[in-house]
């Protein structure tokens, strides 16, 4: 579905977390794809990732005091409505002047306040939710609107249409096979070890980062090399002058898809992204759940651990001795790790962007009529 006359801009609002920035992103590419004409904001705070990434990409980046949303009583909940009143008009703004037929939501902490004050403004709300379990933000705006889109089949929400992550097109599109040998040599990596790729996201994972920091001598005993994304100043050093496969540690890889398509099995947190992404590309995981907040990480796994295609492991269980005990196998065990490769393909979406823009340009045609 091409973009319409109806849709000249949009505003998209999303900010914090690689989370909700991530797919923001991928909806802008998307939309700009359909029409590089199309005006698109976004709207997010003065410390999150959006800082970086939504300038670099090449939009415009609006921002609105951060609106926390207590859990417990205290005298956050007592400057609650003086500073939610402060955000809301802080969106407001942001909306007068840039002229959006829709807002689009992706959760978090500016969201609310987008919410607020499009709909005091009859502009169309869109929502996207990214985890299993909808956070605050976007329980209130399914209220809002009847263009609600969400990641997973169990996220209860009303309105609710399944579509998938929006993801970044490098990975949407990637062909693991097809790059392999590219993705080896840009890492320093063999063409003859299975390869493992650890990472906790852009800020690490300590629980990952010190199991396998014991274990570089041991994996690269079986025949194991590594790929481990330790997260910005939290590499380490290991005596990589023993013969044996490599054991690579980065703090950050901006090539991702690189990593993709180099890795055999990956060893991961289960945010909604990282779990879409690898089920996209088809690449089997160990899903190891953050053991804090309100346990979403766990319920994004649920189906691809379900199809097979992923396992899960407890925080508290990765452990120096589970890697001997049961990862060795399992990345060593060829057979295993190609059904579980195509059990998370057969799960993975890879049209999720294509299929929100479709409900934004929706959106904007039913001005005036919701």
């Amino acid at each position: 579905m091409s973009v319409r006359p109806g849709l000249a801009s949009v505003l998209l609002a999303g900010g914090g977390s690689a989370g909700h920035v991530s797919p923001l992103l991928a909806l802008a590419d998307c939309l700009r794809r359909r029409d590089p004409e199309l005006r698109v904001a976004a709207l997010g705070t003065q410390k999150g990732l959006e800082q970086r990434l939504v300038p670099a990409r090449g939009y415009d980046l609006r921002t609105i005091p951060k609106v926390a949303f207590p859990r417990r009583p205290g005298g956050g909940l007592a400057r609650l409505p003086g500073a939610l009143k402060a955000a809301v008009a802080a969106a407001g703004a942001a909306i007068d002047e840039t002229e959006p037929d829709v807002v689009v939501g992706f959760g978090g902490y500016v969201s609310t306040p987008a919410y607020l004050a499009a709909r005091k403004r009859g502009i169309p709300i869109v929502v996207h939710e990214q985890n299993s379990r909808p956070g605050l933000a976007n329980r209130l705006g399914a209220r809002m609107t009847p263009y609600v889109a969400t990641t997973f089949a169990s996220t209860s929400l009303p309105h609710a249409r399944v579509i998938g992550m929006p993801l970044r097109r490098e990975i949407a599109r990637l062909d693991r096979a097809a790059n392999r040998a590219q993705a080896l040599a840009h890492f320093g990596l063999d063409d003859h070890h299975p390869t493992l790729l650890i990472t906790g996201g852009s800020l690490g994972a300590q629980r990952l980062n010190a199991a396998f920091a014991s274990r570089v001598d041991s994996l690269r005993a079986h025949g194991i090399q590594a790929l481990h994304v330790t997260g910005l100043g939290k590499e380490f050093v290991h005596d990589s002058t023993v013969d044996g496969p490599p054991y690579v540690v980065a703090g950050y890889v901006d090539r991702m898809d690189l990593a993709y398509a180099a890795a055999d099995l990956v060893v991961a947190r289960a945010g909604a992204n990282t779990v879409c992404e690898l089920t996209a590309v088809g690449l089997p995981a160990v899903y190891v759940p953050l053991p804090i907040g309100n346990g979403e990480q766990r319920f994004n796994a649920t189906d691809v651990v379900a199809a097979g295609g992923g396992i899960l492991v407890d925080d508290s269980a990765l452990t120096p001795q589970w890697i001997d005990d049961a990862l060795v196998r399992l990345v060593t065990n060829g057979p295993r790790i190609e059904e579980m490769a195509d059990a998370a393909a057969s799960i993975g979406e890879r049209e999720a962007d294509e299929r929100l823009a479709d409900m934004v340009v929706i959106a904007a045609g039913s001005r005036g009529a919701i």
